[in-house]
C-alpha cells in the first residue's frame, strides 16, 4: 500500500519510518540540528505551509497534510 502525502507524491508504507507533527518537531533544537544535517534529503512539498515531516529511510518530507489526515488514510487502508 501506498500513502498519498501531498502533490504528487506517494510512499510505501512499509519505508516510513515516521510521521511528526511539523510545529512541535521544529521546537526541539536537537531536530532542528537533525533537520539541518538531513538537508539535502529533504523534499519539501509543503507549498510553504508545512504541516508534517513524513521520515523514510533515504528522505524527509515536509507535507501540507496534518499528521491526523495521514494516520487516517494510513487507518483506512489498515483494516
Amino acid at each position: 500500500m501506498f500513502l498519498h502525502i501531498g502533490g504528487d507524491y506517494s510512499v510505501a508504507f512499509a519505508d516510513i519510518l515516521s510521521i511528526h507533527d511539523y510545529e512541535k518537531t521544529v521546537k526541539s533544537a536537537a531536530n532542528r540540528d537533525f533537520l539541518e544535517r538531513k538537508r539535502d534529503s529533504i523534499i519539501d512539498i509543503s507549498d510553504s505551509e508545512p504541516k508534517s515531516i513524513i521520515v523514510t529511510p533515504d528522505k524527509l518530507y515536509i507535507s501540507a497534510i496534518s499528521t491526523l489526515t495521514l494516520k487516517g488514510r494510513m487507518e483506512k487502508w489498515m483494516k
